[in-house]
């Protein structure tokens, strides 16, 4: 019998999962009826087995398999995607999907109206499929345009904050018309770095300015308040142990107290090698939730792992046992994620 702290832990973790359809044996059935899951990331290719049949088929079977996830979920599934367009594009027009552009693309054109019809189309061709999250706008600054993870692959819209505003603001706004929410992302910039976090450690201390803040500030004192996505950075100048999705220095002292945010802030995929091969998965969680991460995510794609979310539960429920995370603090996350999903049965 799941507790009520495990029940609030569930709601705090968004997992990946193989299939096209929800079979019977499938362990992401039982994370979401039973340890109450908060969520799910989808996508069209499937990392370790190198093949192109993870979740997304045609628009059909999408739309089917969605169906049948919050068909089972006692509480509604966040469903998430990145859908950038462009390279960071996980509904191809190979399998029936609207064609997209990049980032790249719309902030050199610099047309806000051009911005809004792609947005539109995208959150649109979402909000038909049941998906109610979109892992998008990528508000990097383009600083480093050989950057092997946001300028090279054309995900940052400019290196002028300005445009990079003006363009995400279009973005969302244009998702919240269709239902669909958003998360800014990678917190506090990744655009300086000369290295991929999938791969490993990246530090930006000498790279890195306060810039690249300052979209992030823009669009909170506008108003935004869906998701915040961490990166997996390192940078010396603000803090010397940890990246910032397991900085307090950062996630709260930055994020929440410097620039004001009260909203969800959901972390990177806590799978990628900056994390994973340089803290044990314990010391990972333990220091993102006091960092002030609300949602952790396990994309299990880069690493698949079908008892990831019994595993994880455990944990925090342990740390939480021994006293080293307060229930307050699981309260406080939970609290954030609810007030969020409630926006999306209004």
């Amino acid at each position: 019998m799941i507790t009520e702290l495990e029940h609030k832990i569930g709601q705090m973790l968004l997992i990946g999962f193989r299939g096209l359809e929800l079979r019977d044996d499938n362990p992401i059935i039982e994370d979401i009826r039973t340890r109450h899951l908060g969520g799910v990331v989808l996508f069209d290719y499937d990392v370790c087995t190198q093949t192109p049949a993870r979740n997304i088929h045609s628009p059909e079977q999408v739309q089917r398999l969605i169906a049948s996830l919050q068909d089972i979920a006692v509480e509604p599934l966040f469903i998430g995607i990145d859908q950038e367009g462009g390279k960071v594009n996980r509904l191809k027009e190979r399998y029936g999907f609207p064609p997209s552009v990049s980032a790249q693309y719309l902030g050199d054109l610099d047309l806000v109206e051009v911005t809004g019809k792609h947005a539109e189309l995208t959150a649109k061709t979402l909000a038909e499929l049941g998906m109610n999250l979109n892992f998008a706008p990528d508000v990097d600054l383009n600083i480093y345009p050989d950057n092997p993870i946001i300028g090279k692959v054309e995900r940052s819209f400019s290196a002028d904050p300005d445009v990079v505003i003006r363009h995400a603001r279009e973005w969302i706004a244009c998702h919240h018309a269709q239902g669909v929410l958003c998360a800014l992302k990678h917190f506090p910039g990744h655009g300086s770095s000369r290295q991929d976090t999938h791969l490993g450690f990246v530090d930006v201390t000498d790279t890195w300015s306060a810039n690249e803040l300052r979209p992030y500030q823009d669009l909170l004192y506008s108003g935004f308040h869906d998701m915040v996505m961490t990166a997996h950075i390192f940078n010396a100048r603000l803090d010397p142990e940890f990246p910032a999705t397991l900085s307090y220095k950062m996630i709260t002292g930055i994020l929440r107290e410097q620039l004001g945010y009260d909203g969800v802030v959901i972390s990177d995929d806590m799978q990628m090698k900056a994390i994973a091969e340089q803290y044990p998965l314990e010391t990972a969680i333990q220091s993102a939730l006091e960092a002030g991460v609300d949602i952790l995510t396990f994309g299990n794609n880069l690493n698949y792992n079908g008892n990831i979310m019994m595993q994880v539960v455990t944990i925090i429920s342990q740390l939480v046992r021994q006293g080293t995370i307060s229930e307050k603090r699981i309260d406080e996350s939970h609290q954030r994620i609810l007030r969020l999903k409630a926006r999306l049965q209004t």
